[in-house]
């Protein structure tokens, strides 16, 4: 299967990412968990339309739900139509909902969603654990980064002469 779409591994297609998810957040650990959706939204997810950048997920109840992910409605699909930004249940194992659910009350993590994908015939949605970013973090990292250019065209022309 061939991925025009950047971020997509060999065997999945990407509908859609949430780029500003690692702007704003230092994301430690990655789980990937499968949706429960109504027909007209795959549909609509197989023509590649969603929207997860306002998209969040929270722990109620034993449960993972996924908050605000925009899936718009399918066209044809009049009959039973859906509401595009419905409260969608998220399939983990209980360990993992245990697991991360420890983390986010004591530490002060969060669920973010980082990507919406088929995986074969299967809808998943990556979740990352993330912990929000400082604002002075983004100087720090592009100061970081200009020093790291600056030390390897030093390097780079130490090798030259």
């Amino acid at each position: 299967m061939k991925n025009a779409k950047k971020g997509a591994a060999p065997g999945e297609k990407l509908v859609a990412r949430n780029p500003k998810a690692t702007q704003r957040y230092e994301l430690e650990e990655r789980l990937e968990a499968g949706l429960v959706l109504t027909g007209s939204e795959v549909k609509s997810l197989r023509a590649g339309r969603a929207d997860l950048e306002a998209a969040f997920a929270r722990i109620e109840n034993g449960q993972v739900y996924l908050h605000n992910l925009y899936i718009p409605p399918y066209g044809p699909a009049t009959a039973f139509g859906h509401d595009p930004r419905r409260t969608r249940k998220l399939l983990l194992h209980a360990g993992e909902i245990e697991k991360w659910s420890g983390r986010i009350t004591t530490k002060g993590y969060t669920l973010v969603p980082v990507r919406l994908y088929f995986k074969g015939s299967w809808v998943k949605v990556e979740l990352g654990l993330g912990k929000g970013k400082k604002q002075g973090d983004e100087r720090e990292k592009l100061k970081r980064e200009v020093d790291l250019k600056e030390a390897r065209a030093a390097i780079k022309g130490a090798k030259a002469r």
